[in-house]
């Protein structure tokens, strides 16, 4: 992040109306983030991928009802692991909220999955069940009534939730890929505040966005240092099959007030940050993935905000990035 008194970094749980939670099968190594929208959220999407696995992201159009996302689920598990919603609607409807059809409340909720199957167990997706897991998950780290302070919990960032599973630099196989994970980061600029939530799993290599140094990714054949995705995916032209298991997903919350063609906007500004960290970006072998939701009423200009959501998710990238670790190779799965 750009040095600034302007900036202060603040707790992603002081934003307000927003919860997250996690869940995890260590052994599968895949999982669920789930944000959950106290009182609902006007929402956004940008998908720069080519092969998305998603559900419901046409609510977020602005040619569609003007109705609040209840919440936004990120998981493992491809396209299997969209049950996972399943346990979030169910975890909604039993508190009552969603939207009001006259006959029952319909949970909005939109969900986008990285592809993990080739680390850990391609069997044991997330489900209903770890859906609804994340949901508890957060509703634990829900503020107390009277001290408002928030209960001792594990961090929200690092090999956790949907990001268990999460690895970078897959061009030559997952051998030589790195580990990533979950990355969360939360800025205010006055009373503007923007907190940004990424699941690193990219083809390409991870650099940081302000020292330009290689931080995650494809790692060269004997083990020392790194080799470059892009040099490599030039020699390897026509070996399109190990272009696969990939996508970057990644959400931007903030308080300031905003439409949802607004918020499409501010999500494709925050695109800068996944070209300025990961290297190659939005192939057709991606799914990547942002979106961008307004939980509050606090005016803002869209290109104050979209630039610093860009600097905020290019921080979330970085501690992402940070669990790098090379992998056990029991946990890699071979064709």
């Amino acid at each position: 992040m750009r040095n600034t008194d302007l900036i202060k970094e603040i707790s992603i749980t002081g934003m307000e109306r927003l919860r997250i939670g996690n869940a995890q099968d260590e052994e599968a190594k895949t999982g669920v983030t789930v944000l959950l929208f106290d009182g609902g959220a006007t929402v956004g999407v940008d998908i720069s991928g080519g092969g998305p696995a998603s559900r419901e992201t046409p609510l977020t159009s602005p040619v569609t009802a003007d109705n609040p996302i209840n919440a936004i689920v990120f998981s493992g598990g491809s396209a299997y692991g969209l049950a996972a919603s399943d346990g979030v609607m169910r975890y909604l409807e039993e508190h009552g909220i969603g939207y009001d059809t006259g006959f029952a409340k319909v949970p909005l909720v939109c969900q986008s999955c990285i592809y993990d199957l080739g680390l850990g167990r391609p069997d044991i997706r997330p489900d209903a069940k770890m859906g609804y897991a994340a949901c508890m998950d957060a509703e634990r780290r829900r503020p107390g009534e009277e001290t408002g302070q928030i209960a001792a919990l594990p961090g929200l960032s690092g090999s956790i939730g949907a990001g268990t599973g999460a690895t970078v630099g897959k061009l030559c196989g997952m051998e030589r890929s790195t580990k990533t994970g979950l990355g969360v980061c939360a800025f205010s600029l006055g009373e503007l505040k923007i907190a940004a939530i990424v699941v690193l799993n990219a083809l390409g290599d991870i650099f940081d966005s302000e020292s330009g140094q290689k931080i995650a990714g494809l790692r060269a054949a004997d083990g020392e240092g790194f080799s470059d995705t892009c040099e490599e995916l030039y020699r390897l032209t026509q070996r399109m099959d190990l272009f696969t298991g990939n996508t970057t997903i990644g959400a931007i919350a903030t308080n300031g007030k905003f439409s949802k063609a607004e918020l499409t906007k501010i999500a494709s500004m925050t695109r800068n940050a996944y070209a300025r960290c990961i290297r190659p970006v939005g192939t057709l072998a991606d799914g990547d993935t942002i979106y961008a939701a307004s939980v509050g009423d606090v005016p803002a200009d869209i290109n104050v905000t979209g630039m610093l959501a860009a600097e905020v998710m290019a921080e979330a990238i970085r501690r992402a990035a940070s669990c790098t670790r090379n992998f056990d190779s029991s946990c890699v799965q071979t064709r």
